[in-house]
C-alpha cells in the first residue's frame, strides 16, 4: 500500500503543539497544502463546530496531534480534564472526518496506553493485556478509546485510517512547566536554573532507576509522514528510537548539555512511575524507517534553542 500525498490537502490538528508543529515543518518538504485552525477559530471539543469546519475545509488527510498532555503531577492532579477533554477532542475530529469523507487519518496515541508491567520491549499486541500505570490512567484510557475508534471506523465503514504510538518525546515546542511537564524537559529546566543560581546539587524525583526511551520530535514527525504514505493496518504501530536510558543517565546527559558540574540527589518520596518502558518498533523498521537524531546531540540542540526563552 502507498498513499500519494502529492497535491493533497493535509489538516494537522494541534499544529501549535510540539508534535503538530514538527509535523507541519516536515510536511513543508512535500507538495501538500497544510491546513490548520487555531483554538480561537475552532474549539476541537465542540462536535458541531468541528463538523461544520471539516465539511468546509475538506481535507484529504488528517494527522490528529491535538491532545491535552502533561506529566505525572498534572495527570494525578487533573484526571477529569485529561480523560474528558481528550475524549471530546478525538471523538469530534474523528467523527467529523468520517462525515467529510476524509481519505486518510492518522491518530496519534501514546506509549502510556500499554500495561504498567508489560513485557519488554513492548509490542503492539500488549495493548489491554494488563493494568495501566495509575498515575496517567485517565489519559491512557482516552488514548485507547481513540485507537479503538479508528479501528472501528476501518471495520464498519472501510476507512483507510491508522494509529501510531510514539515513545517519550522531546524537542522544540516542549512544555517546560516546573510541575506539569514530562521528565526530560522538566530536567532541562531544573538543571538550567541550578546553573543560573550557581547551585552544585540537583534533586530528581524518584530513585533514578526507571528506564525510558526518548525520541526527538522531528524524528517522530518524519515517521508519521512515512506511516501516512506507507502503512495501512487495523493495528496501531509503535514509533520508538529503540534506545533506553535510566533517569540517572538522562540527568547526566542533560548536565553535560547544560554545561555545569552537579551532584545528583534523589527524592525517593516521589513516584517513579513505570519501571521500564521500551517500545518494540520492529514493525516500523521492517517497513524501512529508522530515526536519525541521537539522544545526546538532540538534547544539546534542544537546550541551545530554549536556554534563552522567557523562563530561562
Amino acid at each position: 500500500m502507498a498513499y500519494d500525498l502529492n497535491g493533497k490537502r493535509v489538516y494537522v490538528a494541534g499544529h501549535r503543539g510540539m508534535v503538530g508543529a514538527a509535523v507541519c515543518r516536515r510536511l513543508e518538504q512535500d507538495n501538500v497544502e497544510i491546513i490548520t485552525a487555531s483554538r480561537s477559530d475552532l474549539d476541537l471539543r465542540d462536535n458541531q463546530s468541528v463538523e461544520k469546519w471539516m465539511k468546509d475545509a475538506r481535507p484529504d488527510a488528517i494527522i490528529v496531534a491535538a491532545a491535552k498532555v502533561g506529566g505525572i503531577h498534572a495527570n494525578n492532579t487533573y484526571p477529569v480534564d485529561f480523560l474528558l477533554e481528550n475524549l471530546m477532542i478525538q471523538n469530534s475530529v474523528i467523527s467529523a472526518a468520517h462525515h467529510a469523507d476524509v481519505e486518510r487519518l492518522l491518530f496519534l496515541g501514546s506509549s502510556c496506553i500499554y500495561p504498567k508491567m508489560a513485557k519488554q520491549p513492548i509490542s503492539e499486541d500488549a495493548l489491554l493485556t494488563g493494568a495501566l500505570e495509575a498515575t496517567n490512567e485517565p489519559y491512557a484510557i482516552a488514548k485507547i478509546a481513540g485507537i479503538k475508534l479508528v479501528e472501528a471506523y476501518r471495520r464498519q465503514h472501510g476507512r483507510d485510517w491508522i494509529s501510531a504510538m510514539p515513545t517519550n518525546l522531546y524537542g522544540p515546542g516542549d512544555n517546560y512547566h516546573p510541575e506539569n511537564s514530562h521528565v526530560l524537559p522538566a530536567l532541562l529546566r531544573r538543571f538550567h536554573e541550578a546553573k543560573s543560581r550557581g547551585d552544585d546539587t540537583v534533586t530528581l524525583w524518584g530513585t533514578g532507576t526507571p528506564l525510558r526511551e526518548f525520541m526527538h520530535v522531528d524524528d517522530l514527525a518524519d515517521a508519521l509522514i512515512f506511516c501516512l504514505k506507507h502503512y495501512s493496518d487495523s493495528q496501531h504501530i509503535n514509533v520508538g528510537s529503540g534506545h533506553e536510558v535510566s533517569i540517572r543517565e538522562l540527568a547526566l546527559i542533560i548536565a553535560e548539555a547544560v554545561g555545569g558540574n552537579f551532584n545528583l540527589e534523589f527524592d525517593t518520596t516521589k513516584p517513579d512511575g513505570t519501571p521500564r518502558k521500551l517500545m518494540d518498533s520492529e514493525k516500523l523498521r521492517k517497513l524501512g524507517w529508522a530515526p536519525k537524531i541521537p539522544l545526546n546531540s538532540g538534547i544539546k540542540s534542544t537546550y541551545s534553542e530554549i536556554k534563552n526563552t522567557d523562563w530561562a
